[in-house]
């Protein structure tokens, strides 16, 4: 099996302390094998921008918040979905924003789930966990029928 280059998790947060909180809970429960934290879309655009060409570098999750300095969230996922070697990318976001227009704009862009950060240190770290559980269930199904169509 050839080994991944690339990261299974990209993470785009400004927040020092959820992008801790986050990153301990997915390692806690061993949700991912290599993971990058980007603090804000600018980096991350780059990143995806520098390794397009180069499909075993590309992140097989994107979390993303949407508050962030320099490029907003939305932005990053516009780019997104525009670029045809980055749009089949699985882009959650998750954010402190409850707003309507947040979380219309994010679906009608074609995010993958959108997630509201809980303020609780044990409610995000049980978000995070449950998130990680969905995503391991839906690559797993994935992988299936990768096989099944081969």
């Amino acid at each position: 099996m050839m080994e991944r280059k690339g990261f299974d998790i990209l993470f785009v947060d400004d927040n020092e302390e959820d992008a801790a909180m986050a990153i301990r809970a997915l390692r806690k429960f061993n949700l991912a094998e290599a993971l990058l934290h980007l603090e804000n879309g600018e980096e991350a655009l780059q990143y995806l921008h520098e390794n397009k060409d180069s499909p075993d570098r590309l992140p097989k999750i994107i979390l993303l918040d949407l508050n962030m300095p320099k490029v907003g969230g939305v932005e990053v996922l516009r780019e997104i979905r525009a670029n045809e070697k980055l749009k089949h990318l699985h882009v959650v976001v998750m954010t402190a924003s409850k707003e309507d227009n947040d979380i219309i704009e994010t679906y009608q862009l074609g995010v993958s789930a959108y997630i509201v950060k809980p303020v609780d240190v044990e409610k995000f770290v049980k978000t995070v966990h449950d998130l990680g559980m969905h995503w391991m269930v839906m690559n797993s199904a994935s992988k299936k029928n990768e096989k099944i169509d081969s």
